[in-house]
Protein backbone atom coordinates (compact mmCIF):
# COMPACT_ATOMS: atom_id res chain seq x y z
CA UNK A 1 0.00 0.00 0.00
CA UNK A 2 2.84 2.40 0.86
CA UNK A 3 4.45 1.82 -2.56
CA UNK A 4 1.15 2.53 -4.32
CA UNK A 5 0.79 5.80 -2.41
CA UNK A 6 4.35 6.63 -3.35
CA UNK A 7 3.66 6.08 -7.04
CA UNK A 8 0.52 8.22 -6.92
CA UNK A 9 2.45 10.98 -5.25
CA UNK A 10 5.08 10.86 -7.98
CA UNK A 11 2.38 11.20 -10.61
CA UNK A 12 1.05 14.31 -8.87
CA UNK A 13 4.42 15.91 -8.29
CA UNK A 14 6.10 15.09 -11.58
CA UNK A 15 5.95 18.75 -12.61
CA UNK A 16 8.90 19.63 -10.38
CA UNK A 17 12.07 21.22 -11.79
CA UNK A 18 13.85 19.00 -14.24
CA UNK A 19 17.53 19.15 -15.15
CA UNK A 20 18.92 17.38 -18.19
CA UNK A 21 21.88 15.03 -17.95
CA UNK A 22 23.49 13.96 -21.24
CA UNK A 23 25.43 10.72 -21.43
CA UNK A 24 26.83 8.23 -23.90
CA UNK A 25 25.86 4.66 -24.44
CA UNK A 26 27.74 2.34 -22.08
CA UNK A 27 29.07 5.06 -19.77
CA UNK A 28 28.57 5.38 -15.98
CA UNK A 29 26.38 8.16 -14.58
CA UNK A 30 26.04 9.67 -11.07
CA UNK A 31 22.83 11.47 -10.07
CA UNK A 32 22.83 13.62 -6.92
CA UNK A 33 20.02 13.74 -4.36
CA UNK A 34 19.48 17.28 -3.01
CA UNK A 35 17.44 16.13 0.00
CA UNK A 36 19.07 16.27 3.43
CA UNK A 37 17.65 12.97 4.65
CA UNK A 38 18.94 9.81 6.27
CA UNK A 39 16.76 7.53 4.15
CA UNK A 40 15.45 8.08 0.63
CA UNK A 41 13.75 6.28 -2.24
CA UNK A 42 15.15 6.42 -5.74
CA UNK A 43 12.41 6.44 -8.38
CA UNK A 44 12.51 6.20 -12.18
CA UNK A 45 9.72 7.68 -14.26
CA UNK A 46 9.41 6.83 -17.94
CA UNK A 47 6.96 8.19 -20.46
CA UNK A 48 3.75 6.11 -20.63
CA UNK A 49 4.99 3.85 -17.80
CA UNK A 50 4.13 3.93 -14.09
CA UNK A 51 6.89 5.04 -11.71
CA UNK A 52 9.42 2.37 -10.80
CA UNK A 53 10.87 2.31 -7.28
CA UNK A 54 14.50 1.27 -7.72
CA UNK A 55 15.82 1.11 -4.18
CA UNK A 56 15.67 2.51 -0.67
CA UNK A 57 18.75 3.75 1.16
CA UNK A 58 19.45 3.55 4.89
CA UNK A 59 21.93 5.20 7.19
CA UNK A 60 25.39 3.74 6.65
CA UNK A 61 26.67 1.02 6.91
CA UNK A 62 23.36 -0.66 6.00
CA UNK A 63 23.23 -1.57 2.31
CA UNK A 64 20.27 -0.37 0.23
CA UNK A 65 17.18 -2.44 -0.35
CA UNK A 66 16.46 -3.22 -4.03
CA UNK A 67 12.88 -3.71 -5.19
CA UNK A 68 14.02 -5.85 -8.09
CA UNK A 69 16.98 -8.24 -8.11
CA UNK A 70 18.03 -7.12 -11.58
CA UNK A 71 18.61 -3.58 -10.26
CA UNK A 72 21.64 -4.77 -8.27
CA UNK A 73 23.72 -5.14 -11.43
CA UNK A 74 22.74 -1.74 -12.76
CA UNK A 75 22.36 0.62 -9.78
CA UNK A 76 24.40 1.41 -6.67
CA UNK A 77 24.57 4.15 -4.04
CA UNK A 78 27.41 6.43 -2.97
CA UNK A 79 27.82 8.95 -0.17
CA UNK A 80 24.81 11.28 0.43
CA UNK A 81 22.50 8.88 -1.37
CA UNK A 82 23.96 9.60 -4.79
CA UNK A 83 22.67 7.12 -7.38
CA UNK A 84 25.21 5.46 -9.66
CA UNK A 85 24.06 3.93 -12.96
CA UNK A 86 26.52 1.49 -14.50
CA UNK A 87 26.84 0.87 -18.24
CA UNK A 88 23.90 3.01 -19.34
CA UNK A 89 21.60 1.57 -22.00
CA UNK A 90 18.34 2.76 -23.51
CA UNK A 91 16.43 0.98 -20.73
CA UNK A 92 17.81 3.37 -18.10
CA UNK A 93 16.72 6.55 -19.87
CA UNK A 94 14.03 8.57 -18.05
CA UNK A 95 13.46 10.98 -15.20
CA UNK A 96 14.99 10.17 -11.78
CA UNK A 97 13.73 11.36 -8.40
CA UNK A 98 14.86 10.84 -4.86
CA UNK A 99 12.18 11.11 -2.16
CA UNK A 100 12.24 10.93 1.61
CA UNK A 101 10.55 8.12 3.53
CA UNK A 102 8.66 10.33 5.97
CA UNK A 103 5.12 11.67 5.82
CA UNK A 104 4.35 13.88 4.03
CA UNK A 105 6.79 12.74 1.33
CA UNK A 106 9.14 15.25 -0.23
CA UNK A 107 10.62 15.02 -3.70
CA UNK A 108 13.96 16.28 -4.91
CA UNK A 109 14.47 18.07 -8.19
CA UNK A 110 14.31 15.54 -11.00
CA UNK A 111 17.08 14.64 -13.41
CA UNK A 112 16.26 13.63 -16.97
CA UNK A 113 18.80 11.21 -18.38
CA UNK A 114 19.14 10.97 -22.14
CA UNK A 115 21.76 10.35 -24.79
CA UNK A 116 23.77 12.82 -26.83
CA UNK A 117 22.64 13.44 -30.39
CA UNK A 118 25.42 11.30 -31.84
CA UNK A 119 24.57 8.49 -29.43
CA UNK A 120 20.88 8.80 -30.28
CA UNK A 121 21.74 8.49 -33.97
CA UNK A 122 23.87 5.44 -33.21
CA UNK A 123 21.09 3.87 -31.16
CA UNK A 124 18.53 4.55 -33.87
CA UNK A 125 20.86 3.10 -36.50
CA UNK A 126 21.44 0.00 -34.39
CA UNK A 127 17.70 -0.40 -33.82
CA UNK A 128 17.07 0.02 -37.55
CA UNK A 129 19.80 -2.49 -38.42
CA UNK A 130 18.46 -4.88 -35.81
CA UNK A 131 14.95 -4.54 -37.23
CA UNK A 132 16.19 -5.06 -40.79
CA UNK A 133 18.21 -8.09 -39.70
CA UNK A 134 15.21 -9.61 -37.94
CA UNK A 135 13.01 -8.97 -40.99
CA UNK A 136 15.63 -10.52 -43.30
CA UNK A 137 15.94 -13.56 -41.03
CA UNK A 138 12.16 -13.96 -40.98
CA UNK A 139 12.03 -13.80 -44.81
CA UNK A 140 14.84 -16.35 -45.09
CA UNK A 141 13.13 -18.64 -42.61
CA UNK A 142 9.86 -18.42 -44.51
CA UNK A 143 11.61 -19.22 -47.80
CA UNK A 144 13.38 -22.18 -46.20
CA UNK A 145 10.04 -23.51 -44.99
CA UNK A 146 8.51 -23.07 -48.45
CA UNK A 147 11.47 -24.86 -50.11
CA UNK A 148 11.28 -27.74 -47.62
CA UNK A 149 7.52 -28.14 -48.17
CA UNK A 150 7.99 -27.98 -51.96
CA UNK A 151 10.72 -30.64 -51.80
CA UNK A 152 8.58 -32.92 -49.66
CA UNK A 153 5.64 -32.57 -52.04
CA UNK A 154 7.85 -33.37 -55.04
CA UNK A 155 9.30 -36.40 -53.27
CA UNK A 156 5.82 -37.64 -52.40
CA UNK A 157 4.70 -37.13 -56.00
CA UNK A 158 7.67 -39.12 -57.33
CA UNK A 159 6.92 -41.98 -54.92
CA UNK A 160 3.27 -42.07 -56.00
CA UNK A 161 4.22 -42.07 -59.70
CA UNK A 162 6.74 -44.90 -59.19
CA UNK A 163 4.13 -46.91 -57.29
CA UNK A 164 1.56 -46.46 -60.05
CA UNK A 165 4.09 -47.47 -62.73
CA UNK A 166 5.03 -50.61 -60.78
CA UNK A 167 1.39 -51.55 -60.31
CA UNK A 168 0.69 -51.03 -64.02
CA UNK A 169 3.75 -53.04 -65.17
CA UNK A 170 3.15 -55.90 -62.71
CA UNK A 171 -0.52 -56.04 -63.67
CA UNK A 172 0.34 -56.26 -67.37
CA UNK A 173 2.90 -59.00 -66.74
CA UNK A 174 0.44 -61.04 -64.73
CA UNK A 175 -2.26 -60.68 -67.37
CA UNK A 176 0.22 -61.75 -70.08
CA UNK A 177 1.34 -64.77 -68.03
CA UNK A 178 -2.27 -65.75 -67.39
CA UNK A 179 -3.15 -65.44 -71.08
CA UNK A 180 -0.07 -67.50 -72.06
CA UNK A 181 -0.94 -70.18 -69.51
CA UNK A 182 -4.50 -70.26 -70.79
CA UNK A 183 -3.30 -70.65 -74.39
CA UNK A 184 -0.93 -73.46 -73.33
CA UNK A 185 -3.73 -75.31 -71.56
CA UNK A 186 -5.96 -74.96 -74.59
CA UNK A 187 -3.25 -76.32 -76.89
CA UNK A 188 -2.66 -79.32 -74.60
CA UNK A 189 -6.38 -80.07 -74.56
CA UNK A 190 -6.48 -79.88 -78.34
CA UNK A 191 -3.59 -82.40 -78.56
CA UNK A 192 -5.16 -84.87 -76.09
CA UNK A 193 -8.70 -84.90 -77.51
CA UNK A 194 -7.84 -86.60 -80.91
CA UNK A 195 -6.00 -89.45 -79.14
CA UNK A 196 -8.99 -90.26 -76.98
CA UNK A 197 -10.82 -91.68 -80.00
CA UNK A 198 -7.88 -94.01 -80.84
CA UNK A 199 -7.79 -95.76 -77.47
CA UNK A 200 -8.89 -99.52 -77.48
CA UNK A 201 -10.34 -101.34 -74.57
CA UNK A 202 -10.10 -105.16 -73.88
CA UNK A 203 -12.30 -107.30 -71.68
CA UNK A 204 -10.63 -109.73 -69.29
CA UNK A 205 -12.47 -112.72 -67.81
CA UNK A 206 -11.08 -113.05 -64.32
CA UNK A 207 -13.29 -116.17 -63.52
CA UNK A 208 -11.33 -118.44 -65.87
CA UNK A 209 -8.10 -117.08 -64.57
CA UNK A 210 -9.09 -117.95 -61.03
CA UNK A 211 -10.03 -121.54 -62.03
CA UNK A 212 -6.70 -122.11 -63.75
CA UNK A 213 -4.84 -120.76 -60.75
CA UNK A 214 -6.75 -123.04 -58.36
CA UNK A 215 -6.27 -126.20 -60.39
CA UNK A 216 -2.58 -125.65 -60.87
CA UNK A 217 -2.13 -124.92 -57.21
CA UNK A 218 -3.98 -128.19 -56.25
CA UNK A 219 -1.93 -130.36 -58.69
CA UNK A 220 1.33 -128.92 -57.44
CA UNK A 221 0.37 -129.54 -53.84
CA UNK A 222 -0.67 -133.15 -54.58
CA UNK A 223 2.58 -133.82 -56.41
CA UNK A 224 4.59 -132.61 -53.46
CA UNK A 225 2.74 -135.00 -51.10
CA UNK A 226 3.19 -138.15 -53.23
CA UNK A 227 5.90 -140.35 -51.80
CA UNK A 228 8.42 -141.92 -54.14
CA UNK A 229 7.77 -145.51 -55.09
CA UNK A 230 10.23 -148.17 -53.90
Amino acid sequence: MRIIQLQLYVFICCQAAVSDLLTDLGSNVIINCDLDENEVYWILLKTADPPTVILRTFPTPISPHYYNKTFRKKYSVQFKHRLVINNVTADELGVYYCMNTRTPPKLSNSTRLHFNESTQLTVLTECHNHTVTEYTEQIQTQWKIVIIIFGLMNGLLVIVVIGLVKVFVVGNRRSEEQSEQLNTDQQQMQVIEPHRDQLHYATVDFSKLRRNIRSSQINSTYAALNLPKS
